[in-house]
């Protein structure tokens, strides 16, 4: 036999070894982690990219990594931008930021706080495709996890920097897909660390307590048991945390945020239109479940959210944009994959066939919408581009050194926290910074230097940089 023969075999070999490999890249257990994998790289080159044009949003983000800094150096979580030694726990308890805090003191930059929300999120995937893959079989599994990877809600989120709710994504997608496989213990421990995340979590804690209750009370009167103590502690704990713990660190000694409920410093209705109700509420559930969702107890989670939202005067809160619907998103999408498993055995041939055409109804809508949505920028080279603009931007504020106190507005902010002392704008109180940088690009400041004496009037500031619609003023 001749070299050229005996090789043939081996090639076979190696084929049929890569053949065996690819398989089990693809296997169906593996596909909640390289669509979570898939859409880590797409929520962080989005946040990333939105990051490097300058394009933040709010202040939020200048907040989070100043107490995320103060934690990463052993100190208390101070956020000056809300004022000179707020401590940030006196606005929202949100302790479980804390645990961002051996990244950042790694990598101490802004951008350590978008990629890890973009793992969470995507982490947040897994359980949910997990389980719909597990109940309703491959397809159906992969359709529901796209469909919320991509939804509305995830993708406000990632465009509006960062958020403490981050964190409430997965735990929450790991309880609830713990309470259809009713490991009913584990539905619990997952729901417990909400109480860190943010204050009015521990309703949402209560919520799966009842959840859980209502799917064990006949067959398991322990397992109820054990529910009811989760739903006391919960309610327990967020009457401590507003009541007692926010007002603690809080200088005021109270909650900033009861005014945002009404007027008078205690909770009242609010005044949101009926149709702005009806609209968000539409939204919440019919391009993400069909309204089939309705049909699931697993829905009784998504009420304290919405329940804060609604009563609250803050129209910023009813409607779609920003951060809020996010964790109503893997609430909705597993009581879907519930839905559309108890509505197999319905004696109604229609709820049959509607409920078994959703889950690739919501991709299709996911991925329709999604046209519209933040991560169609990926689609745009203009993303991936800072450009000339920004690159002079970061050039002036470099102009500010490191350990600089400084008054800023929220253009100059997300590059200045990491190296300064950064105030908000009109809220550095008593304190007289060392520099003022404005974003004034659309020239609501008039005079920059006659601005600063109004806000300083013991202090003197010169103009030491004005171009590309930014103003950097310097004391002395």
């Amino acid at each position: 036999m001749d070299m050229a023969t005996a090789a043939i075999p081996a090639q076979h070999g190696s084929s049929a070894a890569a053949g065996t490999r690819v398989q089990r890249l693809f296997r169906p257990k593996i596909d909640p982690y390289w669509l979570a994998g898939a859409l880590f790289v797409a929520y962080a080159t989005l946040s990333v990219c939105r990051f490097r044009r300058m394009a933040t949003m709010s202040w939020d983000l200048g907040i989070f990594e100043q107490a995320i800094k103060s934690y990463a150096h052993f100190q208390a979580p101070v956020a000056d931008l809300k004022g000179p030694g707020t401590n940030i726990l006196g606005d929202h308890f949100s302790p479980i930021t804390a645990l961002v805090a051996p990244f950042y003191r790694v990598f101490p930059s802004p951008v350590t706080l978008l990629v890890v929300q973009a793992a969470l999120f995507a982490l947040s995937v897994v359980p949910v495709t997990r389980v719909g893959a597990h109940f309703l079989g491959r397809g159906r599994g992969l359709a529901v996890g796209v469909a919320y990877g991509l939804s509305w809600g995830v993708q406000r989120a990632i465009e509006f920097d960062f958020h403490e709710i981050a964190f409430a994504m997965p735990m929450l997608a790991f309880s609830l897909e713990a309470v259809l496989r009713k490991r009913w213990k584990t539905a619990m421990w997952w729901a417990l660390p909400l109480i860190l995340v943010k204050e009015d979590m521990g309703a949402t804690v209560a919520a799966i307590g009842v959840v859980v209750l209502l799917r064990t009370r006949r067959e398991d009167p322990r397992t109820a048991s054990y529910a009811i103590w989760l739903i006391g502690f919960g309610l327990a704990f967020a009457a401590i945390a507003f009541g007692v713990l926010i007002p603690a660190f809080n200088n005021s000694g109270g909650y900033d945020y009861w005014n945002k409920l009404g007027g008078s410093g205690a909770p009242v209705a609010g005044t949101i239109p009926p149709d702005t109700a009806l609209r968000t509420l539409l939204w919440i559930l019919l391009p993400t479940s069909g309204l089939l969702a309705l049909r699931s107890p697993l829905l009784i989670a998504a009420l304290p959210t919405i329940g804060w939202r609604f009563i609250s005067h803050d129209d910023h809160y009813w409607g779609l944009d920003w951060h809020y619907s996010a964790v109503l998103m893997p609430v909705v999408f597993l009581a879907l994959v519930d839905a559309v498993n108890e509505s197999r055995d319905s004696p109604r041939g229609w709820l049959r066939s509607y409920a078994s055409q959703l889950p690739a109804a919501a991709a299709a809508a996911a991925l329709a919408l999604s046209t519209t949505l933040p991560l169609a920028d990926l689609t745009h080279t203009a993303t991936y581009r800072p450009g000339a603009h920004v690159k002079a931007v970061e050039k002036l504020l470099r102009q500010i050194p490191d350990g600089a106190s400084v008054e800023a507005n929220v253009g100059p902010i997300s590059r200045l926290v990491n190296r300064c002392t950064v105030y908000w704008i009109g809220g550095a109180k008593n304190v007289v910074p060392d520099y003022i940088a404005i974003d004034n690009g659309d020239g609501w400041v008039p005079d920059p230097v006659e601005y600063a004496h109004q806000l300083h009037p013991s202090a003197a500031y010169t103009e030491i940089a004005n171009s590309e619609g930014y103003v950097i003023l310097r004391r002395g």
